[in-house]
C-alpha cells in the first residue's frame, strides 16, 4: 500500500500564491496582521478610507517570494465603498482568497451618555463585516476555489468588563461589547452555511492590546485582572491569524480563538 505523504508544517503555514484583503490594515493590530500575512508569502491588499495611506503601508510590507502588495480605498461602514473597494482589490490582484475583517469605526460613549443613534451607528461595523464576507464567498464560489474569512472579535464579546478595573476611567463602551458579541456568533452562523461552498469562517478575539498612547493608569488596573499580569503585544496575534488563514487550519471553521493572556479563564 502506498504511503501517504503529509504536508510539512512549513507547507501548511505557507501562504505563497494566496491573496489576502485586510480592512484596517494600517492600524495598531492591522499593521502587525498585514506584516504577518506578507511574511508567510501572501499577496496583501490593505484597505483604508485613505487610499494613499493604504498604498504607503502596502509598500512597506516584506515580500519574501516577490509578492506585489497594494492598497485600496474602502470604508466598511459604506455599502457602496465596500463594493467598489472589493472590486478594486480583485482587479488589482486578480483574486482574493482570504478576508480579514479587522477595521473598526468606534464610538467612545458608554452606558450613561451613549445615544440611540450612536449605539445604532456602532453596529454598522457588524453589517460591514457581513457584507465583505458575503462578497468573498461569492467571489470564491465563482472561481470554484476555496476561501477563508477571519473576523475580529474581542474578549469583550464574551465577558463583561470589570467595573473596578475602570474605576475613575472611561468604561469599555456597551455598543462595542454588542458588536463584538455579534461578530463571534456571526462567524459560527456563516461557517455553518458557507462550509458547503468551501469557505471557512472563524474569529479571533484579542484581549487587552492597548497602544502606547493609552492611559497608563488604566493599563495598571487592567493588569490586575490578567493571570499573565501584562498587556498583549500585536505580534502575539500573528500565530492565531496564520493558523486560520492557512492550510494549517483547513479543518477549523466556526470557531473563536481567544488570545487574552488568560483574562477569560477566571
Amino acid at each position: 500500500m502506498a504511503t501517504q505523504v503529509e504536508p510539512t508544517i512549513q507547507q501548511l503555514f505557507d501562504l505563497t500564491g494566496k491573496v489576502t484583503l485586510i480592512t484596517g490594515g494600517t492600524g495598531w493590530l492591522g499593521s502587525s496582521f498585514s506584516a504577518g500575512l506578507a511574511e508567510a508569502g501572501a499577496t496583501v491588499v490593505i484597505s483604508s478610507r485613505d487610499a494613499d495611506r493604504a498604498e504607503a503601508a502596502a509598500a512597506e510590507l516584506p515580500s519574501p517570494g516577490g509578492a506585489q502588495h497594494h492598497g485600496v480605498a474602502l470604508d466598511h461602514t459604506d455599502p457602496t465603498s465596500i463594493a467598489d473597494g472589493f472590486q478594486a482589490a480583485v482587479k488589482g490582484s486578480g483574486q482574493i482568497d482570504i478576508l480579514v475583517n479587522n477595521g473598526l469605526d468606534p464610538i467612545g460613549n458608554d452606558l450613561s451618555d451613549c445615544t440611540f443613534e450612536q449605539f445604532a451607528r456602532h453596529q454598522i461595523n457588524t453589517a460591514g463585516y457581513f457584507e465583505l464576507a458575503r462578497l468573498l464567498r461569492n467571489h470564491v464560489v465563482q472561481r470554484q476555489a476555496e476561501g477563508s474569512v477571519i473576523l475580529l472579535g474581542s474578549m469583550y464579546g464574551q465577558v463583561a468588563s470589570y467595573p473596578d478595573a475602570y474605576e475613575g476611567l472611561p468604561a469599555s463602551p456597551v455598543a462595542y461589547h454588542v458588536h463584538k458579541g455579534g461578530v463571534i456568533h456571526m462567524a459560527r452562523h456563516l461557517a455553518a452555511y458557507y462550509a458547503a461552498d468551501r469557505v471557512r469562517v472563524n474569529c479571533i478575539s484579542p484581549g487587552p492590546f492597548p497602544p502606547d498612547k493609552v492611559n497608563r493608569d488604566m493599563v495598571k488596573q487592567l493588569c490586575t485582572k490578567l493571570p499573565m499580569k501584562r498587556m498583549g503585544k500585536p505580534h502575539e496575534l500573528k500565530g492565531a491569524l496564520l493558523l486560520l488563514a492557512s492550510d494549517a487550519g483547513s479543518y477549523i471553521t466556526g470557531q473563536n480563538i481567544t488570545v487574552d493572556g488568560g483574562w477569560t479563564s477566571w
